[in-house]
């Protein structure tokens, strides 16, 4: 086995009640890799990440995924998550009542209990807290307020690549994350993942925009249509595709 593969995807097959959405998808990532997936909607690049994380709406036919040579559809969400898995969503959820400081110390400490590992200490947690929301250019006073309520747009993906900071996974989905997102919020999105990027971690950038891969430099760019990869290559591919659109493929 190729101890550099993070994720193999082969032959997966996938549908939401009775409509196929997925194909036969076929993917690689190695470490320290970053691979966009581009497509039009409803080509099932949602579908994709919804899969790989394990919602249950969806429903695998065929084919299978493996995560660091483990069989990760027989992975639960939770498990997924605490094996290296994040996913930044399109349109992060609120949770009122939840702040911060709080939602992230659980998450933290689920991780590391799932893994063996003593809980993180008081002291500790809150250096990690302070040094990431400072990496991230987030306000000190975010870690009281409520996850995400009120947030701006902009405000929501900066805690989201927060989160990508303290859970520091393996492998991070980026789920058409700058979707309505104007320039300044793309930047703080792809700043997060310029500066998360390290050779022994991988990243997918799920989206059908090409403005955010003018910040994020992708290894590979595949193109998703009608739940199969028509075509993978390097960035110039993101090129081709503004010039002649998703038609030509």
């Amino acid at each position: 086995m190729d101890n550099d593969i993070l994720l193999q995807i082969n032959d997966l097959h996938a549908a939401a009640g009775e409509k196929e959405i997925l194909r036969g998808i076929d993917l690689t990532i190695r470490k320290g890799e970053i691979h966009a997936v581009m497509g039009p909607n409803g080509a099932g690049k949602s579908t994709l990440s919804a899969v790989l994380t394990g919602k249950p709406e969806y429903t695998v036919t065929s084919g299978s995924a493996t995560f660091m040579g483990k069989d990760l559809l027989a992975m639960k969400p939770e498990e997924r998550s605490w094996a290296g898995i994040f996913m930044s969503f399109q349109y992060p959820i609120e949770i009122p009542g939840v702040t911060i400081t709080n939602f992230m110390k659980t998450a933290i400490n689920s991780k590391r209990k799932a893994q063996g590992i003593e809980p993180m200490k008081a002291a500790e947690f809150l250096k990690l807290l302070r040094s990431k929301m400072a990496f991230v250019k987030m306000k000190p006073e975010f870690a009281k307020r409520e996850v995400n309520v009120g947030f701006s747009g902009g405000e929501k993906k900066r805690n989201e690549i927060f989160q990508m900071a303290m859970l520091d996974p393996v492998l991070s989905i980026l789920d058409e994350t700058d979707s309505g997102l104007d320039v300044d919020a793309l930047k703080i999105v792809a700043d997060g993942v310029n500066s998360l990027r390290t050779p022994l971690k991988a990243s997918i950038i799920i989206t059908h925009y090409q403005k955010l891969l003018e910040y994020i430099e992708p290894d590979y760019v595949h193109v998703l249509k009608a739940g199969k990869i028509v075509a993978t290559s390097g960035k110039e591919l993101v090129g081709e595709i503004e010039a002649e659109g998703f038609d030509k493929f």
